[in-house]
């Protein structure tokens, strides 16, 4: 399709080009990593202002701060679908997740996604959200709910992907909120009795957190499981939400699969899980209890 292909050579052309240098969400400031398509008076600019309750996004400090002396959002425009208490935190009291309907919610989730291209290397659909469900990640504390990231779904998936876009905002990585956005889509797809992938291909990055992710809960399900019983991949899949094939290139990373007559069998080696535990490694995942969600009808 050569229109496609003229589209992507100008994408390429455009993305080598930062038009935002730094960005004011909040209470912090954060450099921009790539180029992201906002209307062109706002191209070239050292700091884009945003509001981190309604995602107003502002040239000026002096529109910034009449913008939050007067807005009376404080919270994203969606359903609370998450609330965890957050005892040891000395930031909030809770971590609630929001769940929007990109139909519903147009503006908010387009302001959304420029925002989140601006920190993403890869093309993302800006304007047309309409097919997607936006997850919202909040730290909630007296003043409101602060957003710490996101990840999109595809309301329909022939694919059978889960995710579609995931984004920790810089201030809040190396938190484990990237593994909290992942096990919270699969806590998802479970309730939907499916199972899920991420949408294909991973950024590295990406690769990196979900080879992290599945290897925890996998060896995790292994360290409980009777070893006296037999354990199938498709037994795993369902327990887990994860996709068979995800679990067998992660098993086999692990050598930790065998082919006998012709199936692939789990094999277990202790010492690896007793060493994995020996790790002791504490991942903020989604706990099922704080979801109240039902698949939309």
């Amino acid at each position: 399709d050569p229109v496609l292909a003229e589209w992507e050579r100008e994408h390429e052309e455009t993305t080598k080009i930062k038009n935002i240098e730094s960005l004011v969400l909040g209470p912090y400031v954060m450099d921009a990593w790539y180029y992201s398509p906002f209307p062109k008076n706002y191209s070239n600019l050292k700091t884009l202002y945003v509001c981190e309750y309604c995602l107003t996004y502002m040239r000026k400090v002096s529109s910034y701060k009449h913008h939050r002396a007067h807005c009376t959002t404080r919270q994203p425009p969606g359903k609370r679908i998450y609330h965890q208490p957050l005892p040891n935190d000395e930031d909030a009291s809770y971590l609630d997740v929001y769940e929007l309907d990109g139909q519903d919610a147009k503006l908010y989730c387009q302001k959304l996604c420029l925002l989140a291209k601006l920190f993403l290397d890869h093309k993302t659909l800006y304007y047309d959200v309409t097919p997607f469900y936006f997850y919202v990640v909040a730290k909630v504390d007296d003043h409101g709910s602060h957003i710490v990231g996101y990840f999109s779904k595809e309301k329909v998936s022939g694919e059978g992907y889960n995710l579609a876009c995931i984004l920790t905002f810089p201030p809040y990585q190396k938190a484990g909120f990237g593994k909290f956005i992942i096990s919270l889509s699969y806590e998802l797809s479970k309730r939907e009795n499916k199972t899920g992938s991420p949408e294909k291909p991973l950024s590295d990055l990406g690769k990196v957190s979900y080879r992290s992710y599945w290897t925890h809960v996998l060896l995790s399900v292994l360290y409980e499981h009777d070893p006296q019983q037999d354990l199938s991949i498709a037994d795993l899949s369902l327990t887990t939400g994860i996709k068979q094939e995800d679990i067998l290139s992660t098993l086999q990373q692990l050598e930790m699969i065998k082919v006998w007559k012709g199936q692939h069998v789990v094999y277990v080696k202790q010492a690896v899980l007793e060493e994995y535990r020996a790790l002791n490694k504490r991942f903020r995942l989604c706990q099922p209890e704080c979801l109240e969600w039902k698949p939309p009808d």
